[in-house]
């Protein structure tokens, strides 16, 4: 059997709310080590920062990388890859990219669902990271293809279909 190794992930808290969630943490590598075990992409040499910020935080990113002055959940920011054929030393690891997530929309959206907030942020961490690894949802059959993932991503993780009640596309805001 064949060790799945997850990709290096650091988790940066730039924001003093996300002190109301010891665990975060924790729940975003959990939510990202399943994730890339479920991806066709190997990712075991890859790495990722995810940036806990806040809502003041993410509308800035928003604003400066998508003309969008509002905050949003969930920013992906997937880094430019060396073009095909291109030299890399072999010590150079894969660069994925970067997420945002902002506390205050997080725990609102969570709250309005009735979700837990552990449950909602793994999967805007999964989501996240899916758009790293090249999926979208510009169209309904691209958004299909998503959010089936993610729902057997998260069902791995015991987390019902976050889509079971809700508009998947109407609060996701990530870059792609």
């Amino acid at each position: 059997m064949t060790t799945h190794i997850p990709p290096a992930t650091e988790v940066l808290v730039v924001a003093d709310c996300w002190s109301a969630e010891p665990e975060a943490d924790a729940i975003i590598h959990r939510a990202i080590e399943a994730a890339s075990s479920m991806v066709e992409d190997d990712t075991a040499d890859a790495e990722l920062a995810i940036m806990l910020t806040d809502d003041v935080g993410i509308r800035t990113l928003n604003n400066n990388w998508r003309g969008m002055d509002k905050a949003t959940n969930v920013l992906s920011f997937p880094a430019l890859q060396p073009p095909e054929g291109a030299e890399v030393p072999d010590d150079m690891p894969m660069m994925l990219g970067d997420i945002a997530i902002a506390y205050e929309t997080t725990r609102r959206e969570a709250d309005n669902e009735e979700k837990p907030f552990a449950n909602h942020l793994s999967h805007l961490a999964v989501h996240g990271f899916l758009h790293l690894v090249g999926y979208d949802h510009e169209d309904n059959e691209q958004a299909e293809e998503m959010e089936q993932l993610e729902r057997e991503i998260l069902a791995t993780l015991g987390i019902p279909d976050p889509y079971a009640d809700s508009d998947p596309r109407a609060n996701q805001g990530e870059v792609t």
